[in-house]
């Protein structure tokens, strides 16, 4: 072995282990700046419209960029945060109390149901309904307890919040000021052709928009509407529904239906027609259409992925790096099928004889 080679792979070897040590250091505060990356990205269009508008000072148009983001984008999220902490704090104290009886709703939609439906549910082994019952209010009393403990550990944790968003605050006001000389040099550091890590980068840009801006801003608008209406029509806990609408519109082939749904069929089913009637208009014809209407336009195909995929990997990256993950399982899954895609197009192809 030449000397050459020993100083590249003494070299190979002290950057693997520099970058290694890099990580760990990052990994108390990979929250903040996995969310500075992403949100540099996807405000990195404005940033670079306000830069051509204000005579290219950098650091102003930084700081507007950053301003604007704080506004539309983070501060609604915590305020939302904060109000669905207190609310399912006191949805907590309702079930616990017994002034929110699920088990007798439970009780009563199994004594409304026709002779028919009580034999099939019998059939099914689904006759006696007081397992599934208590195992509904069970549920809906610990995940109430939840929100109820994450104030009290909110208060206990400010000191951390503060600090990751500041940290997130002040890395992403640098990286939408130096963001186009970053990228320029991490792609000049990728010892790839040219040609692919435009395609690795493009696909990364693509996902990381087309998650947050279509499929955030699509969840969060159906969320939004199904709260609405639930707060209209006096259901308890209409924030918390509506968060979990928009936690479950995020979920290809599941959606907010699975919430209002039921609801609206119990309506009916206990003599609430008009309540049902409503509540069922506004989920097909309002909460629906907003997923038929607003993705294609906000997403279109720049994932360009199935929806089982996109399914999978969004609950995968949930199960794994959990909120952050309903971004960070995509966008692994998109960087997967992209480097497999280059690998194929690169791989010479075997000529069959004639």
């Amino acid at each position: 072995m030449n000397e050459t080679n020993l100083q590249h792979r003494a070299l190979h070897m002290l950057l693997a282990l520099v970058t290694i040590a890099f990580i760990w250091i990052l990994l108390p505060y990979y929250g903040a700046v996995f969310w500075a990356v992403i949100l540099g990205i996807v405000f990195a269009p404005l940033q670079r419209r306000l830069l051509a508008r204000l005579d290219w000072r950098r650091n102003l148009a930084a700081g507007l960029t950053l301003l604007i983001c704080l506004v539309i984008a983070i501060l609604p999220v915590i305020i939302i945060s904060m109000l669905l902490v207190q609310e399912g704090a006191a949805l907590y104290k309702t079930i616990e109390t017994g002034q929110l009886d699920l088990a007798g709703y439970i009780e009563r939609f199994k004594d409304i149901l026709p002779g028919f439906a009580q034999s099939g549910l019998e059939r099914m082994g689904m006759g006696d309904l007081n397992g599934l019952r208590d195992k509904i209010a069970s549920s809906a009393l610990q995940g109430s307890q939840f929100f109820a403990s994450q104030a009290f550990n909110f208060g206990q944790g400010t000191f951390e919040f503060l600090v990751s968003f500041g940290v997130m605050l002040y890395l992403l006001f640098f990286f939408l000021r130096d963001g186009a000389e970053l990228v320029r040099k991490i792609r000049t550091a990728v010892p790839l052709a040219d040609q692919q890590k435009r395609r690795l980068q493009l696909k990364f840009n693509r996902v990381v928009r087309a998650t947050v801006k279509g499929n955030l801003l699509v969840a969060v608008t159906q969320g939004a509407l199904g709260g609405i209406i639930f707060w209209i029509l006096d259901i308890p806990s209409a924030l918390v529904w509506g968060v979990l609408m928009a936690f479950l519109s995020l979920l290809p082939a599941v959606g907010a239906g699975i919430v209002w749904a039921p609801v609206a069929i119990y309506f009916v089913a206990t003599g609430a027609i008009w309540q049902g009637a409503v509540l069922a208009a506004f989920g097909i014809f309002v909460i629906g259409l907003v997923d038929n209407l607003l993705r294609p336009m906000l997403v279109g195909k720049d994932t360009k992925m199935p929806d089982y995929l996109i399914l999978v990997s969004t609950l995968g990256g949930l199960a794994v790096f959990g909120l952050n993950g309903f971004v960070i399982g995509p966008l692994i899954a998109a960087l997967f099928m992209s480097s497999w895609g280059i690998f194929v197009s690169t791989k010479p192809q075997v000529q069959l004889p004639n």
